[in-house]
């Protein structure tokens, strides 16, 4: 998994509630079990037509936010099912962070689990972002994950809470095999005492 450690980029708004994963990427794109290709599906139904043109009104179509690499939503962010598809979707089409007001929990956690910072704010926090977010190509956020903090482009901050265990896994770039793979060593260690202490059992 990739280290996020400081993260510079546009901003793309939102601004809508409960957004599911449904929504985030539609069951039609469930078939596959790779990580990869996915974002094309990334809000499927709203980035596409029925003939399968784009929606220029979509926030992810229009020129600005085509590369955005962060974006900011209404809350409640990710509920519905539990599809880890759904951040494979946002990390393939390039979007690392997610800011919103709440998340629901089980996608919240696929978040850490695939590279992508999901940050909670205040509602006042929340709208200036999305001030920020609106303004197309200048909207430029840069989100430190060792500081704890959010830039806007022009100058001002906002800091943010996070668990400490999760923040120390996404600064090394650590997913559930790269914390069991920290353990290498002691792992090892205890195979071979256990080897020579129970032969029988090897």
């Amino acid at each position: 998994m990739d280290k996020f450690v400081k993260l510079t980029g546009v901003a793309a708004p939102l601004p809508v509630v409960n957004i599911d994963t449904d929504m985030i990427i539609p069951k039609d794109y469930l078939k596959t079990i790779k990580r990869t290709g996915l974002g094309k599906g990334l809000f499927a139904e709203a980035r596409y037509h029925e003939d399968g043109s784009e929606n220029a009104d979509f926030v992810l179509n229009k020129p600005a936010y085509r590369n955005a690499k962060i974006l900011v939503a209404g809350g409640n962010f990710g509920c519905g099912s539990s599809r880890e598809h759904a951040p494979w979707a946002l990390l393939d089409f390039g979007i690392r962070c997610v800011i919103s007001t709440s998340f629901a929990d089980i996608f919240y956690n696929n978040c850490f689990k695939n590279g992508i910072l999901p940050i909670t704010v205040s509602q006042e926090d929340l709208d200036k972002l999305m001030d920020d977010a609106s303004r197309g190509s200048n909207a430029v956020l840069t989100v430190d994950l060792e500081n704890l903090e959010i830039t806007g482009p022009d100058g001002g901050s906002i800091k943010f809470d996070l668990d400490e265990f999760k923040r120390h896994c996404l600064l090394n770039g650590l997913d559930d095999i790269g914390l069991t793979l920290e353990k290498g060593k002691a792992i090892d260690s205890f195979e071979k005492k256990n080897a020579a202490a129970r032969p029988w059992a090897a």
